[in-house]
């Protein structure tokens, strides 16, 4: 099977190791890609956002599949042109994507579907703003109703910064803000079948001790060794089929990942946000774990076979993602850094630890920071405790000038509390 993912992040990188590991899969192709998936897949450059470019180099590479890995191309209608050209392809289509990319869609999606979610006004004006922020009170929660590469929600007591960020907005979702501890679960559907991956924790501030501006996400641990374990089963059957299941009845089935990220409240679980693809950096840790191989599953989902699909097979080790940022992030970046002991990390902690790149880009014989997040470095072991440890023994061998990371993903899960 010849594969193109689409795409040049960890998240990207994630799926092109996982691909490349896959016997099934005979040509693994990547476009633009970076410096680390340069290392596993031939690479190529288009622009993600022109679907007749996306579909004429998959026309040219004979891909069997392409992956298409971001949301901005996904909600820009590539994979309408890819299935129109009839190539098989993992990823929805424009009309399904708006459940990313408009968080007004997505919430009139989980009215319809009976889907638990935090109440929620959808405001236009300043007028509407201050009504609804009055209405819910502190902790104030303000989203931005379209992509903002993760960082376009801002929680704070700070009534005057949640209208700042409102005002910026040119269409703004107000809700109440959920309390509880929060979990990522990713499902592949073929539109009809719901199957769901392992769930996963992520780390949206930059800072320890969840400190700081919103990021893309500073680490990530799976499995949860809190979580009930009726919990995916519990949400497949709440929040996953039930939006599958109202997609399709919407006649704009969802073909692809839909990602829940979900509270568990006080009062039950509850949807914070959908995504429609694989989410950084979560898929890192949640790949780190699947045996099953990769290639057959996406596949499966994009011809309508998911259902034919033994059960998933998982490893029993824990799995950890810590992600160096650059000087700045999550502000304006600085760029051009070089980036050493990728080497080092290499020779001494594969297999249980490796690096996978995001904003990266190779100059010569250099490796050069190219984003504001740079690096995801990865981990494996027996339990959460050794995986961390093996995380963060990998990246204190990596050296980028100004960068940064948080030194708590996972410590209070491998602590137990």
């Amino acid at each position: 099977m010849k594969v193109l993912v689409i795409g040049s992040g960890a998240r990207e990188h994630a799926l092109c190791r996982s691909l490349s590991l896959d016997p099934a899969v005979t040509a693994l192709h990547c476009a633009p890609g970076n410096a680390g998936i340069a290392e596993i897949a031939e690479l190529h450059q288009v622009d993600i956002l022109d679907g007749a470019a996306v579909s004429a180099l998959a026309t040219r590479l004979e891909a069997d599949l392409v992956v298409v890995g971001p949301e901005a191309p996904l909600v820009a209608g590539v994979a309408d042109v890819l299935r129109e050209a009839g190539i098989p392809v993992f990823g929805p289509s424009k009309e399904a994507a708006r459940i990313e990319g408009s968080k007004a869609f997505a919430k009139d999606v989980m009215a319809h579907a009976d889907v638990p979610t935090a109440r929620s006004y959808v405001c236009t004006n300043a007028e509407e703003a201050d009504s609804a922020l009055a209405a819910f009170g502190a902790p104030y929660v303000v989203k931005d109703d379209g992509l903002a590469a993760g960082k376009g929600v801002v929680v704070t007591d700070d009534i005057e910064a949640a209208k700042a960020h409102a005002a910026r907005c040119e269409r703004v979702v107000i809700e109440e803000y959920l309390d509880g501890p929060e979990v990522s679960l990713f499902a592949v559907t073929d539109g009809e079948t719901v199957l769901p991956l392992q769930p996963a924790q992520d780390f949206k501030r930059a800072f320890d001790g969840d400190a700081g501006p919103n990021t893309g996400g500073m680490g990530a641990y799976s499995p949860l060794p809190w979580a009930d374990p009726a919990l995916v089963d519990e949400v497949v059957r709440t929040v996953l089929q039930p939006t599958v299941d109202e997609m399709r009845r919407r006649g704009t089935p969802f073909v692809g990942l839909l990602y829940a990220g979900l509270a568990i409240t006080s009062r039950g679980v509850r949807v914070i946000e959908f995504n429609a693809r694989f989410g950084d950096p979560e898929t890192q840790v949640v790949l780190a774990r699947l045996q099953t191989p990769l290639a057959g599953v996406l596949m499966a989902a994009a011809t309508g076979h998911l259902a034919d699909l033994e059960p998933l097979r998982w490893s029993d080790e824990a799995a950890v993602t810590v992600v160096v940022a650059s000087h700045n992030y999550p502000g304006t970046p600085r760029t051009g850094d070089p980036i050493t002991g990728l080497d080092e990390v290499a020779a001494q902690d594969a297999p249980h630890a490796y690096v996978l790149h995001a904003g990266t880009r190779r100059e010569g014989d250099s490796v050069l920071s190219a984003g504001g997040r740079v690096l995801s470095v990865t981990a494996t072991g027996k339990d959460l405790a050794e995986a961390r440890d093996r995380a963060y023994t990998a990246v204190g061998r990596i050296h980028l000038d100004g960068s940064h990371h948080r030194t708590d993903i996972a410590a209070k899960a491998a602590a137990g509390a």
